[in-house]
């Protein structure tokens, strides 16, 4: 079974306090002009719904009212899926070539590649890992995480030492090719937000 990674270039900060903000004029806007993708999404997990699951929409209103959330773990996806919908709406989706699909441990080989070029403020593992924003429950699906413009900065610089000692020693840590396109697809995403003050990745893996 495979798997995919979307990865979203937004204020970091700013998408967490959509999260409980009660920003009706955004419920709104997202209702008049997204009602299709809502259906959409509805239908896929119709079974779900019909078995006590919220609807996207009302997935949405509980994650920008910060609740009221229900206690079944087996309908918590459509909270995490509402946030991702948060994150697409007010972010820009970055190229994901090199991890949609995916399988097995590829999130963990391509972070061995991170590490070998001396990256180790980041990872793209964590992006399987459930770091939903307070009060959101835990969801193993969809995967969240974050990478932060502190973490960014830290990434890069590291890349740059390490960069400096290969040029140096003429000897590059022998990657294979698709994790060296990997890697440098990863360093695309944060010399982006590199570039816009403030900003960095939410990652979700589904």
């Amino acid at each position: 079974m495979s798997s995919s990674l979307s990865v979203y270039l937004l204020d970091v900060a700013a998408t967490r306090s959509l999260v409980g903000s009660r920003d009706e004029q955004l419920l709104e806007v997202i209702r008049n002009n997204f009602g299709d993708d809502l259906a959409r999404d509805d239908e896929y997990f119709s079974d779900a719904i019909e078995s006590g699951a919220p609807t996207a929409y009302e997935a949405l209103q509980a994650v920008v009212h910060g609740g009221p959330f229900s206690e079944d773990q087996e309908v918590a996806f459509q909270y995490g899926y509402a946030y991702e919908r948060l994150c697409d709406l007010t972010g820009s989706f970055l190229d994901n070539s090199s991890f949609t699909p995916h399988r097995g441990d590829w999130l963990s080989t391509v972070d061995q590649g991170l590490r070998a070029l001396g990256i180790t403020a980041v990872s793209v593992e964590s992006f399987s890992y459930s770091d939903l924003p307070n009060p959101l429950p835990y969801a193993y699906t969809p995967g969240c995480g974050e990478w932060t413009p502190g973490q960014i900065t830290s990434a890069l610089a590291q890349f740059e030492s390490a960069k400096q000692a290969i040029d140096a020693s003429g000897q590059a840590p022998p990657l294979e090719p698709e994790v060296v396109e990997a890697v440098t697809q990863c360093l695309g995403w944060m010399r982006h937000a590199a570039a816009k003050p403030g900003f960095g990745v939410i990652g979700f893996r589904s």
